[in-house]
This record gives structure tokens, sequence and C-alpha cells, in this order.
């Protein structure tokens, strides 16, 4: 009888002894009750408690958690928007026991609260605020869920807008008012770069003018002391100016003439021509600087004349 009592006594020690040790994990605590009312919060490591007495109400992670709250509303425009909220909290070490008594679900406490705030502050702005002012709104409702949080023992490490959804038409629109605006300033870059190219065109051109002039200028002033020089050397073998002028005209017109036949796309028309062109163009032309001549022979005398009077 002793010996069936001892090996029904040995399962219950056993069991005892395993409902006496207990291992809490790193990052966790657990709470201990006795006959149902709180004892004590115990941390990471190995701990005793009494059998069939003292029990593991529950366990807390004391690892950094992450909410995403997908919140919808209106901004001031009239713009319904999807603004996603990601809020990093954790449980504090020192206040374990309020957040495990203090709320059933603290995650669902915790989206009220950002409702609440975002659907406060995203009617005051307009859309392009609410993308340029998110961290604002983030910063408001880490202010709100701090306030509120700390009294269950759960700390706000950080909230983050991390999305920011306008409806599908108004996306479209936002598209097309950047392209139309990128299309204005791709037109002005255009209009800039065309005018300066008419410009640096029309400077060239006006430099090949200046140059085209004074090159003209300088033939001409060759082919004038060209001429001075012929001059010079018919005076020396008796021809007087006025004949040697004439003849120099009539060389250059031959010379013309010969330059016309050699070149088949020329566009130079000469009129008169004929074989005695020459020989008149040369008698016209004496006789036009003889009565020149005479001319001003006589307009000098009458100056004389009226300066003596």
């Amino acid at each position: 009888m002793e010996y069936i009592l001892f090996i029904l006594l040995i399962p219950i020690a056993f069991i005892l002894i395993l409902g006496t040790f207990f291992v809490v994990k790193q990052q966790t605590s657990a709470v201990i009750e006795r006959f149902g009312k709180y004892q004590s919060v115990r941390a990471s490591g190995l701990h005793l408690k009494i059998p069939l007495i003292d029990k593991i109400a529950g366990k807390l992670s004391l690892r950094v958690m992450q909410l995403d709250v997908v919140v919808e509303t209106k901004t001031k425009d009239n713009v319904f928007v999807k603004i996603k909220v990601s809020v990093q909290y954790q449980v504090m070490t020192k206040r374990v026991y309020e957040a495990f008594y203090e709320l059933d679900y603290p995650q669902d406490q915790i989206t009220s609260y950002v409702f609440d705030v975002v659907r406060a502050e995203v009617p005051k702005m307009r859309l392009d605020d609410v993308f340029e002012k998110k961290d604002d709104i983030a910063n408001a409702v880490k202010g709100e869920l701090n306030e509120a949080m700390i009294n269950y023992g759960y700390d706000i490490i950080k909230t983050l807008v991390t999305d920011i959804d306008p409806n599908e038409e108004v996306k479209s629109a936002m598209n097309s008012i950047n392209a139309s605006e990128r299309k204005k300033i791709a037109a002005q870059y255009e209009g800039d770069a065309t005018r300066i190219l008419i410009v640096e065109k029309a400077k060239a051109e006006a430099e090949s003018k200046r140059l085209q002039g004074q090159g003209i200028a300088d033939q001409r002033r060759e082919i004038a002391r060209g001429l001075e020089e012929s001059v010079d050397v018919l005076n020396k073998v008796g021809i007087n100016s006025q004949e040697a002028s004439a003849l120099i005209v009539v060389t250059q017109h031959y010379d013309t003439l010969q330059s016309v036949g050699s070149d088949t796309n020329s566009n130079l028309i000469l009129l008169p021509n004929s074989p005695q062109a020459g020989s008149d163009m040369l008698n016209n032309m004496v006789a036009a600087f003889t009565a020149s001549n005479q001319i001003g022979e006589a307009m000098k005398k009458k100056k004389d004349d009226d300066k003596k009077k």
C-alpha cells in the first residue's frame, strides 16, 4: 500500500516542481496573480512561484511594436484623401501593471486617437499643405497619443505619416497640371534658345556685311590705285588723262565680256554690245570727259569773275 502511494506521489511532486519554476524570456514581463489578485511583475530570467496558489496571469512584450492606421478624411479644398499613419509604441517597464490591467485592446485605443487627431488637423489644410506639412500631422498625433496612452503604461516612440493617397481623379489632375507646367517651362526655354539663335545669327550677318563692305572698299581702293598707276604710265607715252581713262574703261569692258563668256552660270547682262561698241564707247567717253572739263573751266572762270566784281 505504501509502495502504491509512493508511486502516486511521484508524478504529483513532479507536477508541483514544474509548477514552481518558470522562465520569462528577454524583453518580456510576466504578471503573477495569487488567488486572482495581482501579486507581482517578473522580469526576464528563472523565477519561483507557489504551485496551485500563484499563476502567470499573462505576459507582455517590452519590444517596440508598430500599428498602421489608415484614415480617410477631407482637406480644406474638399479633396478626399487616405492617410496612413504608422505608430511605434512600447510598454513601459515600470508601468506593466497599468498596461496589463487598464486596457483590453490597446491597439483599438491608439487607432481611435489617430482617427480623432488626423480628422481634426487635415481639414484645416489644403491638399498641397498636407504633403508639405505631414511632419506636423505626425507630431500632433504623437503629442495627443503620448498624453493619453502614458496613463495606461504605453510610451509612444514615434509616429510617421507614411502614405498620402488622394482620389485617383485628383492624382490625374495633379499630374496634368504638373505636365502642363513642365511644357510651359520647356516652351520658354525653347523660345529663349530661338531668340538667342536669331540674335547671334543677326550679329554674324552684320559682321559678315561689315567685313564684306571692308573688302569691297579695299578692292576699290586697290582698283583706284591701279588705275592711277595705269594713267601715269599712259601719260608717259603721250596719252592724256581723258584718253587714258577711256582706254582703261574700254579694256575693262572687254575683260567683262571675256569673263561672261568663260562662265556659263553667269547672270550678268551687258547692254549694248556690237563690234563697233568699243570704238563708240571710247569716242563717247572722250567727248564726255572733254565736255566735263570745259564745263568745269567755265564754272571756275565765272567764279573768278564774280570775285573780281
